[in-house]
């Protein structure tokens, strides 16, 4: 306990990691205060229904992603989902059109150019998400709600949704740039927090008042929720280490023994990229149906306690694992980088043969890594099979729990990275922290 608070000390010693934790700070409690501002035109006292249709089916995810924003109706109720969508259509182009490829090579100029896509795509993805919330909000919410009505508020409305979103997005890439940790991601996992203790108040009352070992069955619960928590940390930083042999090198009269070390190679290389794309494909049809969940495919995939909803995700969720990885680990790069270096793995020939030896060990690693990512994202459904609520349910899997883990260990990584940069010691005893790659 000594040893933390320490650490403590040492961290708000660092006047940039001090700097940048209170900006990143001040961004997320801007973001939370523009959650709870609703709409101009909408009686705030009126929203009780638009907050039952949000607490429960696929858009309690949605408003759980938004902090509670959707079932506001605030200027923020669309949250980042928007920018999630365009992310997962550039990263698909980069894949399979050479144009998009080309930019992927170019490095910070390619990224730059990348980056103004994906705006653009998120605009071009607002203008169909505004009109169906600003449509659902019409169905849900009596006519007496709406303190102006007509054509003009809905285009009034739409704009406003599309300005909060971009904002939001403008709060991540300050965060990213001048704060702590990557913006996006701190962002929906500050909304996610929020609505945990909503979700402990909603599972503890109802246990605490049966007398048929209900107290019991809740401290059981927390166990198991805890129990998940510490396997999730270790498929995120779950690492196989391939031996990599350095050559013996004469410089001069100097001669430099091998020595060996190692490429570790992550069995969750894809962090939680994942699952927040294949949630995003989930919901798509939701939106194009104008948030009405009773119809067609929407009604279908709203039913995440279904056997379609959970066997459609957890595909997705495994199908994207491998492309993620497949575009963030690149065994030829990898293998021409120990070649330019001297390095080699035993048995095994520099160059083509390296890179497929690499290859074939991220393929056999990175099964059994998607199947846990795709049974930890449908674990939720399971958790309300046995009775847990809805809401709490969610923090036993699922994009929620994946999220909360990878990303306070990406900002512990980065404190650990200022830490040891200035010869303190870092926060882990035992050894530096492993991250994941940011969002």
């Amino acid at each position: 306990m000594k040893r933390f608070f320490q650490t403590i000390q040492n961290i708000f010693k660092i006047e940039e990691l001090r700097k940048r934790i209170v900006y990143t700070i001040l961004l997320l409690l801007v973001y939370r205060l523009g959650s709870f501002i609703v709409l101009p035109g909408i009686d705030p006292t009126q929203l009780a229904a638009l907050e039952q249709q949000a607490s429960s089916g696929l858009l309690s995810l949605l408003d759980m992603f938004s902090g509670g924003a959707f079932g506001n109706a605030s200027i923020f109720a669309l949250g980042v989902m928007p920018y999630i969508s365009a992310s997962i259509v550039i990263q698909l182009l980069g894949v399979m059109v050479p144009y998009f490829q080309k930019m992927q090579r170019e490095g910070e100029s390619g990224r730059r150019k990348m980056n103004q896509w994906t705006r653009f795509l998120t605009i071009a993805i607002l203008l169909i998400q505004g009109p169906a919330y600003i449509t659902n909000l019409h169905a849900q919410l009596p006519a007496d709600a709406f303190l102006v009505q007509g054509f003009s508020y809905n285009i009034f409305a739409t704009i406003v949704l599309m300005a909060g979103t971009m904002f939001v997005m403008w709060l991540g890439e300050r965060i990213t740039d001048r704060g702590l940790g990557n913006g996006i991601s701190l962002i929906i996992m500050v909304g996610i927090i929020a609505r945990l203790p909503l979700a402990l108040v909603a599972e503890a009352g109802p246990r605490w008042s049966q007398t048929n070992g209900g107290p019991l069955m809740f401290i059981i619960e927390l166990v198991v929720l805890f129990l998940i928590f510490i396997a999730t940390i270790a498929l995120v930083q779950g690492q196989r280490k391939v031996p990599v042999q350095y050559a013996k090198r004469i410089i001069g009269n100097k001669q430099y023994g091998g020595v060996r070390q190692y490429i570790p190679l992550k069995i969750n290389a894809a962090g939680v990229m994942p699952i927040i794309f294949a949630q995003a494909l989930m919901m798509f049809p939701m939106v194009l149906a104008g948030f009405d969940a009773t119809q067609g495919l929407a009604a279908t995939l709203s039913d995440y306690t279904g056997f379609w909803y959970n066997f459609i995700f957890a595909f997705l969720v495994g199908a994207f694992t491998f492309f993620y990885t497949a575009i963030t680990v690149n065994p030829t790069m990898m293998a021409d980088e120990m070649k330019r270096n001297g390095g080699f793995i035993p048995g095994v020939k520099p160059g083509k043969k390296t890179a497929d030896y690499l290859d074939a060990i991220m393929s056999r690693i990175t099964l059994p890594g998607s199947f846990f990512l795709a049974i930890v994202a449908i674990l939720p459904a399971f958790a309300m099979m046995f009775g847990i609520n809805n809401q709490f349910a969610q923090f036993f899997g699922g994009t929620s729990l994946l999220i909360l883990v990878g990303v306070v260990l990406d900002t512990l990584q980065q404190i650990e990275s200022h830490l040891l940069m200035r010869h303190y010691d870092g926060l882990m005893k035992t050894g530096r922290l492993k991250g994941r790659s940011g969002m």
